[in-house]
């Protein structure tokens, strides 16, 4: 289904392990939120992304791999469906996975002379969470954040000297797991954002496509 004027271009991308007894139809219902909002009547409908250059949406049947580098053009609306495609996927999952979601701003273009050059885009950036519980969850979230804390940090301490930093991450995120179960929630997985939300809109210039 053709869209037309949208104000954005979203790209999804990610990678999830699947449990091995997940196969293409248990995939597709997964999935069904994004096939829909795409016009497709199935998986098979929306695979193909936006950019010809991209992957777009692939099933690695022998390593049970689902592997996203899609774009489509959409509306602020797609948030919804972002929301239950990782309900979906927490139930095929594996393990912990992170998946980037960027909105790209159509009507604002960085080269164009056209540009107002006071103007800001609505581009915007969400990093979402899924996993089979909410210990693999919040595993996946501590280790993208010992990743930029160490990557920050490194510029001024050698790595031998962030132990310390590392372990008080840690302990935020025992914490936190601490407080879901005593909350009586470990049995319901958290929400897809979990507990790392998106980042502003337009700061520091607009983030680079992905490329392969």
């Amino acid at each position: 289904m053709a869209r037309y004027n949208t104000p954005f271009e979203i790209h999804v991308h990610g990678q999830v392990s699947l449990r091995g007894d997940v196969n293409y139809e248990h995939l597709q219902d997964a999935l069904k939120p994004l096939w829909k909002y795409a016009g497709g009547r199935s998986l098979a409908d929306a695979v193909v992304s936006f950019y010809e250059d991209e992957p777009g949406i692939q099933f690695d049947a022998k390593d049970h791999v689902l592997q996203m580098c899609w774009t489509v053009e959409g509306d602020d609306d797609f948030r919804q469906v972002l929301d239950e495609m990782c309900m979906n996927l927490n139930d095929v999952a594996l393990t912990g996975a992170a998946i980037e979601v960027t909105f790209y701003d159509t009507d604002f273009e960085d080269e164009d002379e056209d540009t107002d050059p006071e103007a800001e885009s609505r581009d915007d950036f969400i990093m979402l969470f899924v996993g089979p519980d909410p210990a693999a969850i919040m595993q996946v979230q501590r280790d993208l954040l010992v990743q930029d804390v160490i990557s920050l940090m490194e510029r001024h301490f050698d790595g031998a000297e962030l132990g310390g930093v590392v372990a008080a991450v840690d302990q935020l995120f025992s914490q936190r797991f601490n407080d879901l179960v005593n909350s009586l929630q470990l049995g319901k997985p958290p929400r897809g954002s979990g507990g790392l939300g998106g980042m502003g809109h337009g700061s520091g210039g607009r983030k680079p496509r992905h490329l392969h």
